[in-house]
């Protein structure tokens, strides 16, 4: 197996891909104010093993297409819509962030937790705002600053990681600038990281380990997940991230 191969096996059986909760993706629905619509259009990018699509399905009258590059996270997310009742409700689509081929305006609102940062934030809320409805919603959790200062190794660490790591103010200019006006903006609490991600993961290690006869290659990510859970527990208040709610307005 490749990287990514690996990658997709060790989280393809967790709930979550990244940090977030059931009570934090309902607080944006909130936000955004999509609970009290009805027939919406959604498209949920990048949606993992369905963490945030199944909420979304049991909270809103909509029609969810579910995108994510890797299809045993698809495979998960089926099974688990059907045991949650709400297959009918998701449609499920392999495909890559870099080829969506939505219609234009055809959308209500674009969810994305934890998987903008594939194409980066700023070429994400630029390339996606096409594809929704005039004052159409852009839902996204990001990593960002929580401090405009911060320790140099967890500094260096991140932006090697991640060049677009920025302040929420940065951010929410970026949304700005290109045409979206913010509704509303929080951070995920610690327990959207250790309980909810964090620690389903590192359970898993064992047995991933096991599987792939702890080859170097499976090594070697076990110990990148790792570096990142040690550097949250020692910086943990220094950065998280930050889920950002904006509605498109106006003519680009």
């Amino acid at each position: 197996m490749n990287k990514l191969e690996l990658l997709a096996d060790l989280h393809r059986d967790t709930e979550r891909q990244g940090p977030g909760g059931q009570a934090e993706t309902r607080l944006a629905l909130q936000l955004a104010g999509l609970c009290e619509r009805r027939d919406l259009d959604i498209a949920d990018l990048g949606c993992g093993t369905g963490a945030s699509t199944l909420v979304l399905a049991e909270a809103l009258d909509a029609r969810i297409v579910a995108v994510d590059f890797l299809e045993p996270f698809l495979d998960t997310l089926k099974a688990r819509a059907l045991e949650a009742g709400v297959a009918e409700r998701i449609t499920p689509r392999h495909a890559s962030m870099e080829a969506l081929n939505f219609a234009a305006e055809s959308l209500d609102a674009i969810w994305s937790e934890g998987a903008i940062y594939n194409l980066g934030f700023a070429r994400g809320v630029r390339e996606w705002r096409r594809f929704l409805k005039p004052g159409g919603i852009l839902a996204v959790s990001e990593l960002t600053w929580l401090t405009e200062q911060r320790p140099a190794e967890l500094d260096a660490y991140w932006r090697d990681q991640y060049p677009e790591v920025d302040t929420a103010s940065a951010k929410l200019a970026v949304l700005e600038h290109h045409g979206y006006a913010p509704l509303g903006y929080f951070v995920l609490p610690p327990h959207c990281w250790r309980e909810n991600y964090y620690r389903p993961l590192q359970e898993r290690f064992p047995a991933f380990l096991k599987a792939h006869r702890n080859s170097p290659a499976a090594r070697a990510i076990v110990e990148e997940q790792q570096q990142e859970i040690e550097l949250y527990e020692r910086y943990g208040e220094y950065f998280g991230y930050g889920f950002f709610i904006a509605r498109k307005c106006g003519e680009r």
